[in-house]
């Protein structure tokens, strides 16, 4: 096996992972315990409730993915590139250029929203009470770009602590709003359902205050706050426009291959049902619950397994960019080999021991499931691995500027999710949409691995090594987490919400216990945390 050795740069890689894996983490997981008391609070509206709230966030995450879902990555890429070059005040003139750009690109993005709320509404079938809902989400369009391009700032000088922080304090006061005017509407005031949906979704815009508040203390901290809004002398020769307009050509590709899991689950919500009752005598009803089964159930798991892969893609964009421009293949080769082991590394034993805890964690969410429910609940996760691979492969390709062909490699992708969608609706019904989801991301996948091999020189050879034995001690995890279960479940059967949760509590801990320990003894936590892990070795007597 390779050495166990650390770079700076996969120091600084691992800071920047830990950082925002937290921050995605602890947002995601916010994001998913945040429905337990809102829906109990919501009554006998809480179906209601949730489709309305879902169908407004379907339509405002489609405004931002058009607005800004390349931009943090795209200006990212660009400020690692003109400070690898010395040319750190192109970095500040761009922003400032992009912050003029994005406050008036929000402002019209804001302004369309809201006026078009009705139409979109009466397309939804949310008929007039998703109108106010729509409308209260219009103004986080309006400050969502901007807050964006500070975010890839501040990753483009591979400082993730503001960007972590920020998104924690966004989510934090997010949910906070939106427990609080739930629970003084639903139990003290009106009782008016809309009326708490409608400021549980305005909640977007109380949270994004929360983070601009961050980032520009950070910005003022660091004093960069006024290098972005002090021109210098030789400004005139930095021709603003211009690099402007080069990152927003950066960030098109980043807006178009960041856009697949959401296309697919649109492509989902739009053939399933018809599709369905073309081969089935099932009612609306029966099919509107399969769906949530297969899409929105299990979304709320996947999306906190899927936010490691986000933080490790995300990580690597700059310090790969950087090592490109200065024409370092084997820097770049080593960064790709650490980016892709280290996701695999987390992957693969989070979806394994998610899986084994199916149940349970099923039921702490939306209550016991029949066997329909936890088969589809298994797919999606076990799903998540593939989806992971995308999340990290997408951006790490464009980094080195390989656009054009990340973005045929994800349209082949898409067409291959059209033309088996149906097909495979009729064959397997609700597993044939998760399917195609696969078989689509696989495509891809796959030929952005290989392409990014050509460009880099990557031998794989150290890459296998660690994923065999990542894969090995998954298998020694699940035999242990198994026999767990089976002694545990002489003691208590878990069944409810509180019960479940106990199980899934010891459960995890073990699981997470015997994969750390395991990790640590054959040295493979080593090559992502360097001397640390001697020390780990140490506290807990581990040779």
């Amino acid at each position: 096996m390779d050495q166990p050795k650390t770079t700076s740069q996969q120091q600084q890689m691992l800071r920047g992972t830990v950082w925002l894996t937290a921050s995605n983490f602890i947002s995601r997981l916010l994001g998913a315990i945040y429905i337990i008391p809102w829906y109990i609070w919501m009554g006998r509206h809480g179906a209601e409730a949730n489709g309305l709230f879902t169908m407004g966030y379907n339509i405002y995450a489609w405004f931002l993915l058009i607005s800004t879902a390349g931009v943090p990555v795209a200006v990212a890429k660009q400020v690692a590139k003109y400070n690898t070059i010395d040319k750190e005040e192109h970095s500040f003139t761009l922003i400032r250029e992009f912050l003029k750009f994005m406050l008036l690109l929000g402002a019209v993005f804001a302004v369309i929203m809201y006026l078009l709320s009705p139409v979109f509404a009466s397309m939804s079938g949310g008929g007039k009470d998703l109108i106010p809902v729509m409308q209260s989400l219009s103004w986080a369009v309006l400050i969502f770009p901007s807050m964006s391009v500070i975010r890839g700032f501040f990753q483009g000088f591979n400082n993730l602590k503001p960007y972590a922080i920020s998104q924690i304090a966004e989510q934090v006061i997010r949910v906070i709003w939106m427990l609080l005017t739930a629970f003084f509407i639903m139990k003290i005031g009106s009782g008016n359902y809309v009326e708490a949906v409608t400021q549980s979704t305005f909640a977007a815009f109380i949270g994004m205050l929360a983070s601009m508040g961050v980032l520009v203390f950070y910005l003022w901290k660091t004093g960069m706050l006024r290098s972005i809004l002090d021109k210098p002398e030789n400004s005139a020769e930095i021709k603003g426009q211009t690099l402007l307009w080069d990152t927003v050509r950066e960030a098109i590709p980043f807006i178009i291959t960041g856009s697949a899991i959401q296309l697919f689950q649109i492509i989902d919500q739009m053939t399933f049902i018809n599709s369905m009752k073309w081969f089935t005598s099932l009612n609306e009803s029966q099919l509107k619950v399969m769906f949530a089964y297969f899409s929105a159930n299990p979304n709320k798991i996947t999306m906190i397994l899927i936010a490691v892969a986000t933080s490790i893609g995300g990580v690597g964009i700059p310090l790969l960019t950087e090592n490109y421009v200065k024409g370092d293949l084997k820097a770049t080769a080593r960064l790709v080999q650490d980016n892709l082991s280290m996701l695999l590394f987390f992957i693969l034993p989070a979806t394994i021991g998610s899986v084994l805890v199916a149940e349970p964690l099923y039921t702490v969410f939306y209550g016991k499931p029949d066997s329909l429910a936890l088969g589809l609940f298994i797919f999606a996760i076990l799903q998540t691995i593939i989806l992971s691979i995308y999340t990290v492969l997408a951006p790490m390709i464009q980094a080195l500027f390989q656009n054009r062909k990340a973005i045929i490699y994800f349209l082949y992708g898409v067409a291959v999710k059209l033309v088996l969608q149906i097909p495979l609706i009729y064959l397997f019904k609700a597993y044939g949409t998760l399917l195609a989801t696969t078989i689509g991301l696989i495509i891809p996948i796959v030929l952005m691995y290989q392409e990014i091999r050509k460009v880099t020189g990557l031998n794989p050879r150290n890459l296998k090594k660690r994923t065999i034995l990542t894969c090995i001690l998954t298998v020694l995890m699940t035999l242990v987490v198994l026999i767990s279960e089976f002694i545990i479940g002489y003691l208590f059967q878990p069944s409810g919400r509180i019960s479940s949760f106990i199980y899934l509590a010891i459960i995890g801990g073990i699981g997470v216990a015997v994969y750390g320990g395991f990790s640590l003894s054959v040295r493979l936590l080593d090559r992502f945390i360097g001397e640390r892990a001697a020390s780990l070795r140490r506290t807990f007597h581990i040779k």
